[in-house]
């Protein structure tokens, strides 16, 4: 068994089969062949059930996947440590992060590291929760994760580091309720339309203990694509509870942004895998830590 021949297996995996990865990995697909059956001999199973021309995962192959990430991670690792002289002037760092914290604060991480280090790639993978954040990063899929909770973050599973706190605000397209005014109390989205996330999500969980407060309100929306938050928004459709991290980009769309009281919070937490970080994140999390308020850094 060899490290070619995992990021082979995990490159089927990941595009969904043979001829797939092969395009991705730029090989003839009897050569990817070849080498899957020369991996599947080493291990002494079949890793994948041939049907016609799809493959799909034995038990085998499922409980291969796992191993495999950490095996090609460490090895990704130890050749970035090796790079490690050359001042990162090469490379490439997988973050996954939850959409809100996409906006902020990851644009200013990664600006700033990129300020220092231009020659790495950052790549940065969609998480929805918390859940998948913490998941990915477990599981070697990523290096780092970014993601928002209200609660304490798994940390037998992951490393973190809380980066600093969101409150909720409200969205509210020009025209709409409350104008004139910069905040409300959470009581006063009785009787609003709202969009909102998939369950999951932590402004999801925030209106879901709204309802159980006894706020009634009306869903006009549940979107997955946050992306969609703005639009939805400003064409009228309804308002958004969303995390602070979009004032300034839902102003400059040209909708307003309202505190709600009293005000609720999340923690943003930078979390990491345990064990030796490849240079570039070493790099990225020693510079998110140290972008902290003094008073959060306490």
């Amino acid at each position: 068994m060899d490290v070619r021949q995992l990021e082979y297996f995990l490159a089927i995996v990941d595009r969904g089969g043979f001829n797939r990865a092969a395009a991705a990995l730029y090989v003839s697909q009897p050569s990817l062949s070849q080498a899957v059956r020369a991996l599947e001999r080493d291990i002494g199973t079949e890793l994948f059930h041939r049907i016609g021309r799809r493959a799909v995962l034995t038990e085998a192959g499922r409980a291969l996947i796992e191993p495999a990430r950490a095996a090609v991670r460490s090895l990704h690792t130890a050749r970035a440590s090796v790079d490690a002289v050359r001042e990162l002037r090469e490379g490439r760092l997988d973050i996954a992060s939850m959409p809100s914290q996409a906006v902020e604060p990851l644009t200013t991480l990664i600006r700033a590291f990129s300020e220092d280090h231009p020659g790495v790639t950052v790549s940065v993978k969609a998480a929805f929760t918390a859940r998948d954040v913490i998941d990915m990063v477990r599981t070697g899929a990523v290096e780092l994760g970014l993601l928002a909770t209200a609660g304490a973050v798994p940390e037998k599973e992951v490393a973190a580091h809380v980066l600093g706190r969101q409150r909720f605000v409200l969205v509210v397209p020009p025209g709409g309720p409350f104008a004139g005014r910069d905040a409300l109390g959470c009581a006063e989205l009785a009787g609003q339309r709202l969009i909102v996330g998939q369950p999951g999500t932590g402004m999801r969980a925030y209106v879901d203990a709204l309802r159980e407060r006894g706020v009634d309100f009306t869903v006009a929306a549940e979107t997955e694509h946050r992306v969609a938050l703005l639009p939805l928004v400003l064409a009228g459709v309804g308002l958004a509870v969303v995390t602070d991290s979009w004032r300034e980009f839902a102003r400059r769309a040209g909708a307003r942004v309202l505190a709600i009281e009293p005000a609720t919070t999340l923690d943003i937490a930078l979390v990491s895998r345990r064990g030796v970080l490849s240079p570039a994140a070493a790099a990225f999390a020693a510079a998110a830590v140290a972008s902290r308020a003094p008073d959060e850094a306490s």
